[in-house]
């Protein structure tokens, strides 16, 4: 594909706006309910929760086309309702059952969703990296301008697959966007403990890459960040980074303590809640009224609640079908 110039996109619509603060909150009360249902032993293993981070999820995936693919982590429920998952397929998923996205076979962690060209969440720290920058070859190869964006964590930051993928892509001008939720820690270990270098940011810019450190707390920074690097990436011009810095309300699990942490930072972050930023600055800006605000909230809750109740009703899985899409 030739490099094209980049036009500026153009600020998002009260409407779509308003559309990414529905998104948020339903992966807000998606999440709170999760969180109950695995404390209640209804969840198969360990589910680890995106709460808080609601505005990186929504604020890239809003820039995104259908025919863009993602690729998600370990904590990805929010990636995938942000892409439009079904609210009732993913919890059923999660809880194991028959009815679920994937027949209840990939739980929590491996979730796929190719109708929606999302690559699924990811197990492996850095899973997704590769899976995105093979999107991205893939569309080359097929002529399409396309764009695809991986979604890891700073855990992931120091891994040689994501030093890898950026070489291939800075080289090969691939449409790929890498994506750090940096929410402080890898699983209980703060970053600065385990990562050496004075720039995270030099990540990318070794490779060339334009990089760049947003307010992952706020969608509407998030949103612009990744619109631009989408832009460049349809262009012809190549991979973008994106740090976005944000900060998840619970564990790294659901049991997790967080004795970690300490607690004046938390409720400073908490103070940054990024439902609550975008509900002011819509209240603010005239694009939506507290009864508009409280409506969404009640479809959020309405949704959830069904999922809820027509997951824990689903059947398991049948013993019979436990070979059915295994590869060998």
């Amino acid at each position: 594909m030739t490099a094209q110039s980049v036009k500026t996109p153009d600020a998002p619509a009260p409407a779509k706006l308003l559309e990414m603060h529905r998104a948020m909150v339903l992966i807000r009360r998606f999440e709170e309910a999760v969180r109950v249902l695995a404390t209640a032993g209804a969840v198969p293993g360990l589910v680890h929760l995106c709460a808080g981070q609601e505005a990186t999820n929504v604020g890239v995936i809003a820039a995104l086309e259908p025919r863009d693919a993602i690729a998600s982590h370990h904590r990805g429920h929010g990636h995938c309702l942000a892409r439009g998952a079904p609210v009732d397929g993913l919890m059923a998923e999660i809880l194991g059952k028959e009815t679920g996205m994937c027949g209840g076979r990939s739980g929590s962690m491996h979730v796929i969703d190719l109708e929606r060209n999302n690559l699924g969440t990811n197990g492996i720290v850095g899973g997704g990296i590769p899976l995105a920058a093979g999107a991205a070859l893939s569309a080359r190869a097929r002529g399409s301008d396309a764009a695809s964006v991986c979604f890891f964590g700073d855990g992931a930051l120091n891994q040689g697959l994501l030093h890898e993928c950026m070489n291939m892509a800075a080289i090969w001008k691939l449409a790929v966007v890498f994506v750090c939720e940096n929410n402080g820690y890898g699983e209980f270990t703060a970053i600065d403990d385990v990562t050496a270098g004075p720039s995270l940011l030099a990540r990318g810019e070794v490779f060339g890459i334009p990089s760049s450190m947003v307010d992952g707390m706020d969608v509407r920074a998030v949103h612009e960040a990744a619109r631009g690097a989408v832009a460049r990436a349809r262009a012809g011009q190549g991979p973008s980074f994106i740090i976005c810095n944000t900060w998840r309300f619970g564990g790294h699990h659901v049991g997790d303590k967080q004795d970690y942490k300490d607690d004046a930072e938390a409720r400073a972050w908490r103070a940054r809640d990024p439902i609550l930023k975008s509900a002011a600055q819509l209240q603010d800006e005239g694009h939506a009224s507290e009864a508009d605000l409280r409506a969404v909230e009640h479809e959020a809750d309405a949704l959830v609640k069904r999922a809820v109740e027509a997951a824990r009703a689903a059947p398991e899985p049948a013993p019979q079908r436990l070979l059915e899409h295994v590869h060998g």
